[in-house]
């Protein structure tokens, strides 16, 4: 029986990739660093799961004779990165720049009149959740939420399962009892690893990855409903 829905945030629930791309060039400039990420480039990063990591990953690409005595150094300067990126990123957002995609509020309406639970699964921080579904859903948007997995209470990072593991528990549900919402390829293996059937709604810097093995594959939840993921989740 279907009782709950479990979605991803980043590029599931809006299309926030392109703010993220600018928000970590604001802090690669801030900091006086010579990266700049271009659209390829951040298309392929984001096979990196989790923002410090696809940093600390490029760091090792650009200079991969850094020694592991510099290790404390480099760390410190991934971390006050991500925060400029993120308080970047989180202004944007509050200033307009980010919307769900189409469907995600009415799927969301319809499972609740439905008496089905509403959970997150995402790599990303806290700091970024609460931005995006502040302005989408407004100042109680956690008290539609009744687990949410997050870089901070499940740091082992997609494709790895453990965010959806946490988020199964703290719901008391079994996998076979929920679907999952993603849109990459590393989202949809954390998702399967987990035993959940899976949603996938790619979008620009996901379309070409390989979605064998999702439930089903749409251009957004446009049109989606309950009535339907049951049809879907039963087969």
């Amino acid at each position: 029986m279907l009782s709950a829905l479990i979605f991803d945030v980043d590029g599931t629930l809006a299309d926030t990739e392109s703010v993220h791309l600018e928000a970590f060039n604001h802090a690669f400039r801030q900091e006086g660093l010579d990266w700049h990420w271009d659209l390829p480039l951040y298309t392929r990063l984001l096979e990196i799961s989790g923002g410090q990591e696809r940093m600390l990953h490029h760091w090792r690409t650009v200079d991969p004779d850094m020694k592991e005595v510099d290790a404390g150094a480099r760390n410190d300067t991934i971390r006050r990165l991500h925060e400029i990126k993120t308080a970047h990123y989180e202004n944007a957002v509050n200033n307009g720049a980010v919307h769900l995609r189409p469907g995600v509020l009415a799927l969301m309406s319809d499972a609740r009149r439905a008496g089905l639970q509403l959970a997150i699964a995402t790599t990303t921080s806290p700091v970024n959740i609460a931005a995006l579904l502040r302005s989408a859903i407004g100042p109680d948007w956690r008290s539609h939420f009744l687990a949410i997995g997050d870089a901070s209470n499940a740091p082992v990072k997609k494709p790895h399962p453990q965010v959806y593991m946490k988020v199964l528990a703290d719901l008391g549900l079994r996998a076979a009892d929920c679907v999952a919402f993603e849109d990459s390829a590393n989202g949809l293996r954390a998702a399967r690893a987990a035993g959940l059937d899976t949603v996938i709604t790619p979008n620009g810097f996901t379309a070409h990855h390989d979605f064998s093995g999702a439930l089903r594959v749409l251009p957004d939840l446009g049109g989606v409903t309950v009535a339907r993921l049951k049809e879907w989740h039963n087969r």
